[in-house]
């Protein structure tokens, strides 16, 4: 009989389990338009996301509940993205969130949808007087500007996994250039085809399941 082969799911949060960017919608609801700024910074490759999140996220004020009655409001979960994880137990496959999103909202929104259970790498948050605190941790321990996904990718790679990345947008493309399967939605299926990248278009998470069964 055929060993298994040893896979791992790294699957984005922001646009991609969900369909609303969390980070964004806060950004906008509490800081205004000026912050995207910044953010053109960031997707042109400027500046990292460590200080891309640590300039613009200082400037929130408001205290944890209040932000999370937003994400309730504002953030969902793509359909079939419960039944995408069933379909990862009964294979036998490791399913990983890794996120430039922040922890705290995540959890929220897993916890909500009967989620809370999953392995989950994201922006470390703090709340404090001064403005809300981002910072990334990578699988070392240590603090990372840039990269964050990238280096679980790498970590994943070097324990053997064989990789199926779901992402998309910007901060996906590294990661998915070195994944043998890619499921991928909005700006990253362009950035996939500019560079000669093989992947699979998705709209929400049924059309991952049937491809996902026969890996």
């Amino acid at each position: 009989m055929t060993e298994p082969i040893k896979t791992i799911v790294q699957c984005d949060f922001d646009g991609t389990a969900t369909r609303e960017d969390g980070s964004i919608v806060l950004l906008d609801a509490f800081t205004g338009q000026g912050w995207r700024s910044l953010l053109d910074d960031y997707e042109e490759g400027r500046i990292g996301v460590g200080r891309f999140s640590s300039d613009i996220f200082i400037n929130i004020k408001e205290d944890r509940e209040t932000l999370l009655e937003v994400i309730r409001k504002e953030i969902s979960l793509r359909p079939g993205f419960s039944d995408m994880i069933d379909c990862c137990k009964r294979k036998g496959f490791r399913f990983v969130i890794v996120s430039n999103g922040l922890d705290f909202y995540i959890d929220e929104i897993l916890h909500n949808a009967g989620l809370g259970g999953l392995e989950v790498h994201a922006a470390e948050t703090d709340f404090s007087p001064d403005g809300l605190k981002v910072f990334y941790r990578g699988p070392d321990g240590n603090l990372l500007d840039t990269d964050f996904k990238l280096a679980y990718t790498n970590l994943y790679l070097s324990q053997g996994y064989r990789i199926v990345y779901i992402g998309n947008g910007y901060s996906d493309g590294a990661p998915a250039g070195k994944s043998h399967f890619v499921f991928a939605t909005d700006s990253l299926v362009r950035h996939c085809r500019k560079r000669g990248i093989a992947c699979t278009p998705f709209d929400d998470h049924n059309d991952i399941i049937p491809i996902l069964e026969t890996l």
